[in-house]
């Protein structure tokens, strides 16, 4: 099916969530590049989510979510680090790459029993994410590719392999979020991006380094 464009509206971010609640990929605007989404707990959507960013299991997804309440739900053995971030930058340009709760019953790809979380600072995101739930979503762009920062650009990307496209205008000039590790004592740095390193030695002033995360 050509995919349904909506724009930003009530009707738009109805038309997501009942996409999203059958399996079916949603592009949708965040505060650094717009994101492709599946349903996280959906194992067959998040691997069709993969296979139109063609990407396999060894890099799996992060997963967005609405609220900082639900950080404990998704992730354990949080340090108060961590939380202090979370709490700082949240919503915005962040992502913790934290232990998964292990009682979780979704397959992401190969995790080595981690998660990255986010809540971005988009009102449309936001909307969906606080109807639907945590949702798996990466970048809106072939691996590879550009990351998008406008809907348009998401589509000559994902075309029909999307089933629904919540077109918010221009945002966040491109730049994808900051991404640390914050599964051990030390909190590591494995992307920069939208949060700087300024910004985060207000929390936490000592940062190490970790492997690349790619987006």
């Amino acid at each position: 099916m050509y995919p349904t464009r909506e724009g930003e509206s009530a009707e738009g971010v109805e038309a997501a969530v009942a996409a999203l609640g059958r399996g079916a990929l949603v592009v949708l605007p965040t505060d650094t590049v717009y994101g492709v989404a599946a349903n996280a707990f959906d194992a067959a959507a998040v691997e069709v989510l993969q296979a139109a960013k063609g990407r396999g299991r060894d890099k799996p997804p992060p997963v967005l979510v609405g609220s900082l309440h639900v950080l404990d739900a998704l992730a354990t053995d949080l340090s108060d680090a961590a939380r202090a971030l979370a709490e700082a930058f949240w919503p915005g340009g962040l992502t913790l790459v934290a232990r998964a709760q292990p009682a979780l019953s979704w397959d992401l790809g190969e995790t080595r029993g981690t998660v990255g979380l986010r809540m971005p600072d988009h009102p449309v995101a936001l909307d969906v994410l606080r109807r639907f739930g945590p949702t798996a979503v990466t970048s809106a762009n072939r691996t590879g590719e550009p990351a998008p920062s406008t809907c348009d650009g998401a589509r000559e990307q994902l075309g029909g392999s999307v089933a629904v496209y919540l077109d918010a205008g221009e945002v966040g000039g491109g730049v994808a979020s900051t991404v640390l590790d914050v599964t051990g004592p030390t909190v590591r740095v494995l992307r920069e991006g939208a949060i700087s390193r300024e910004e985060l030695a207000t929390i936490v002033p000592e940062l190490g380094e970790g492997h690349a995360a790619t987006p």
